[in-house]
C-alpha cells in the first residue's frame, strides 16, 4: 500500500534541468524555414494538397452564403409574406449545406492522406540518416533519444496535417472573405466588430512566445524519458540484482515530473488562448447586438424589420469571424508543438558527421603487396581527444593467414578490427584492405569483405534461418542448414523447431553460448574473405569449443582470419600471435616463439595455466 501511495504522490521536478535541446532560436524566419524544409517530403503528394487547397474557397463560399440566405428567409417570411420565396431560399440553403459537407470531407481526406504520406517519407529519411550516423555519435547519444526522432517527433509533425494547421492560410483568407460580406451588409457594424482585433493580436503574440518554449521542453523531456526507459529496460537484470528499483523509480519520477510540468505550462497557455478568443468574441457579439438594437429602434417599422434580418445575418458572420480565429488559436498550438519537433528532426538530418564519409583528404600511400589482406601502417587512434588507444601501430595480415590478437583489457584489440571496417577513422596513418586505403572505398565495398562473430552477439527478432542468412532476400535454406551443421548447432535448432524457430528480440530465448554458435553459422553463410572472431568461443563449454575449433579449422582454409582472444588455449594453433599492450604491439610470433621469449605473452600464459589449470582471464 505504501508503494502505491508513493507512486501516486505528485513530485516536484526540482532537480531535473531542461535538456540542452530545449533551447530557443530566432523564431519567425526560422519557423518559415522549418515549414519550407518539409516541402521535399510533401512533393510526391503535392496533388493531394492542391486538391485540398482548391476545395478551401468552395467550402468557405458554401458556408458564407448561408447567413445571406437566412437574411433572405427573414425578408420572405416577415416582410414579403411569400411562401414560394421562402421555399426557394430553403432549397438554396440545403444545397449550400450539402456542398459544404461534401467539399469539407474531400478537403480533410486529401489533406490527411497527403500528410501521412509526407510523415512516412520524413520517417524513412530520418531512419536512413540514423543508419548513416557514425558509431561515435551513437556512443554519446542515448538510444531513446534517437528513437524519439523517428517516432514521437515525426508523429508530432504529422499533427500539422491531421489538424489542418498546414492550411492556416486558408483560415486567413476565410477571415478576409467574412469581412467582405460584413462590409457588404453593414459598414458600421463591421467597424464595431473590428474593435476586438488589436487586443486579440496583442494577447496571441504574448501567449505565442511562451507556448513555443513550453512545447520545446515537452519534446526534449519526451526524448529524455524514452532514453531513460530504454536504458533501464536493457539493464533491468542489473537493476534487480543490485536492488536499485526504488532509486531508479525516483530518477524516473523526477524526469516524468519535469515532463508533466512542461505539459502543464503548455495546457495553461492553450487554455488561456482559447479563453481570450472566446471572451473577446462574446463581448464583441454583445456590442454588435446592442448597437444593432439601438439602431433598429431609431428606424420606422418596415425599415426596422429589414434591419433585423441584417442583424441576424451579421450575427452569424460575427460568429463565423471568430470561428477561424478560434481555429487558428487551436492550430497555432499544434503548429508550435510540430515546429518544436521539426527542429529536433531536422537537427538530426543536418548532422554532418556520417558513417565512413567519402571524399576525405588524406596523404597518399603506397599500396600493399598483392598477398596482403589487411595492413595497418603507422596507425594512431583515440576515441576521445588526448587519449590514444593505439599509437603508431604497424601490422600486416597476409591472405590466408590466421593471426590471433591478445593482450590486457583496453589495450586496443577490438579497436584494430573496428578501424579495419572503418567504423571509426584513424587519427594518423593508414588502414589498407586489399591493398587500398579504406577511405578510398565505399562502406559497402569494404564491409562485404568481412564477416564478424562478436563477443556480444546480437540476434534480431525473426527466425533462426533469417538470422543465419542475415535477412538476405535470396536465402538458401539448404546452405543455412549446412552452416548450422558445420558449427555443431543443428541438433539445437532441430529441438527448437527447425529453421523457422522463433528468435525473440536480441535473441533472449537463447543462451549466450547458443547465440555465439548461431553467429558463427551466420559468418559461415556470408562466406567473406576475412573472418573476424572476437572472443567467439568465450561462452561455450569445452566440448562445444572443441567442435567449434574443428569446424573453424575447415572454414579457414584459404581464408584470412583475425582472432581476438583472452583464453589463450583457443589460439595456440594460430599462424601468428600479436600481443598488444598500452596501444603498441609488444610482441608477435608463434605460440612456441612467444613462450621462449619469456615476455608479456609468457606471463599471460603462466597466469592462465598456473598449477596446471586455467586460472581465468588474464588482465593487467
Amino acid at each position: 500500500m505504501s508503494d502505491t501511495i508513493s507512486i501516486a504522490k505528485p513530485v516536484r521536478a526540482t532537480n531535473v534541468r531542461p535538456p540542452l535541446e530545449a533551447t530557443s532560436v530566432d523564431e519567425k524566419t526560422y519557423d518559415v524555414a522549418l515549414l519550407k524544409r518539409l516541402a521535399p517530403f510533401a512533393r510526391p503528394s503535392l496533388w493531394l494538397f492542391v486538391v485540398a487547397g482548391v476545395l478551401v474557397p468552395i467550402t468557405s463560399l458554401a458556408g458564407l452564403v448561408q447567413p445571406l440566405l437566412q437574411r433572405a428567409a427573414v425578408q420572405a417570411a416577415i416582410i414579403d409574406h411569400s411562401p414560394t420565396d421562402l421555399l426557394r431560399v430553403a432549397g438554396f440553403f440545403g444545397i449550400a449545406i450539402f456542398v459544404e459537407f461534401v467539399t469539407r470531407f474531400a478537403q480533410t481526406y486529401a489533406l490527411q492522406l497527403g500528410g501521412q504520406r509526407t510523415v512516412a517519407a520524413l520517417r524513412r529519411a530520418t531512419y536512413a540518416k540514423v543508419q548513416r550516423l557514425p558509431l561515435s555519435y551513437l556512443d554519446r547519444t542515448p538510444v531513446g533519444r534517437v528513437v524519439t526522432r523517428v517516432t514521437n517527433d515525426a508523429d508530432a509533425i504529422g499533427e500539422l496535417f491531421a489538424s489542418g494547421a498546414v492550411l492556416g492560410l486558408a483560415d486567413l483568407l476565410t477571415l478576409v472573405a467574412i469581412l467582405g460580406f460584413m462590409v457588404y451588409l453593414d459598414v458600421r457594424l463591421t467597424l464595431v466588430t473590428l474593435i476586438a482585433v488589436p487586443p486579440l493580436v496583442i494577447a496571441v503574440q504574448w501567449i505565442r512566445v511562451r507556448a513555443r518554449e513550453a512545447f520545446r521542453s515537452i519534446r526534449a523531456y519526451i526524448a529524455q524519458l524514452n532514453g531513460y526507459i530504454a536504458e533501464q529496460v536493457q539493464g533491468m537484470a542489473v537493476v534487480q540484482a543490485f536492488g536499485r528499483e526504488a532509486e531508479c523509480l525516483e530518477e524516473y519520477r523526477q524526469i516524468n515530473a519535469a515532463h508533466r510540468d512542461a505539459n502543464y505550462r503548455s495546457i495553461r497557455y492553450d487554455a488561456l488562448l482559447y479563453s481570450v478568443v472566446e471572451s473577446i468574441a462574446a463581448i464583441t457579439v454583445a456590442i454588435v447586438l446592442w448597437y444593432g438594437s439601438v439602431r433598429a429602434g431609431l428606424l420606422d417599422a418596415e425599415s426596422s424589420a429589414v434591419y433585423v434580418g441584417t442583424v441576424i445575418a451579421f450575427y452569424e458572420y460575427v460568429q463565423r469571424f471568430f470561428g477561424p480565429i478560434r481555429d487558428l488559436s487551436t492550430k497555432y498550438t499544434i503548429l508550435q508543438s510540430s515546429l518544436a519537433a521539426a527542429e529536433r528532426v531536422f537537427a538530426l538530418l543536418d548532422h554532418v558527421d556520417t558513417d565512413a564519409p567519402e571524399g576525405l583528404s588524406f596523404a597518399p600511400c603506397e599500396p600493399s603487396p598483392d598477398d596482403v589482406a589487411l595492413e595497418l601502417r603507422g596507425v594512431s587512434f583515440g576515441y576521445r581527444a588526448n587519449h590514444r588507444v593505439l599509437e603508431d601501430v604497424d601490422l600486416v595480415v597476409r591472405r590466408g593467414e590466421r593471426i590471433a590478437i591478445v593482450g590486457p583489457t583496453g589495450s586496443g584489440k577490438t579497436t584494430i578490427t573496428a578501424l579495419a571496417v572503418r567504423l571509426y577513422d584513424v587519427n594518423e596513418g593508414h588502414v589498407l584492405v586489399g591493398g587500398r586505403d579504406v577511405r578510398e572505398m565505399t562502406s559497402r565495398e569494404l564491409r562485404e569483405r568481412f564477416a564478424f562473430v562478436p563477443q556480444d552477439v546480437f540476434l534480431f527478432a525473426g527466425t533462426i534461418a533469417e538470422n543465419v542468412a542475415a535477412f538476405s532476400p535470396n536465402r538458401d535454406d539448404a546452405r543455412v542448414r549446412e552452416c548450422l551443421e558445420r558449427v555443431a548447432v543443428w541438433d539445437l535448432v532441430s529441438s527448437r523447431g527447425g529453421l523457422g524457430a522463433r528468435v525473440d528480440e536480441r535473441g533472449t530465448n537463447f543462451s549466450v553460448g547458443e547465440r555465439q554458435l548461431l553467429a558463427l553459422a551466420r559468418a559461415l553463410y556470408l562466406d567473406r574473405s576475412i573472418l573476424v572472431l572476437d572472443e567467439a568461443t568465450a561462452n561455450v563449454d569445452s566440448a562445444t569449443e572443441a567442435r567449434l575449433e574443428r569446424a573453424i579449422a575447415t572454414l579457414l582454409e584459404g581464408r584470412t582470419a583475425i582472432v581476438i582472444a583472452h583464453r589463450l588455449s583457443t589460439i595456440r594453433s594460430a599462424d601468428r600471435i600479436v600481443v598488444i599492450s598500452k596501444g603498441h604491439i609488444a610482441e608477435e610470433g608463434t605460440h612456441e616463439e612467444l613462450l621462449a621469449k619469456n615476455g608479456l605473452y609468457a606471463r599471460l600464459h603462466a597466469l592462465q595455466f598456473a598449477e596446471g589449470g586455467e586460472a581465468g582471464h588474464a588482465e593487467e
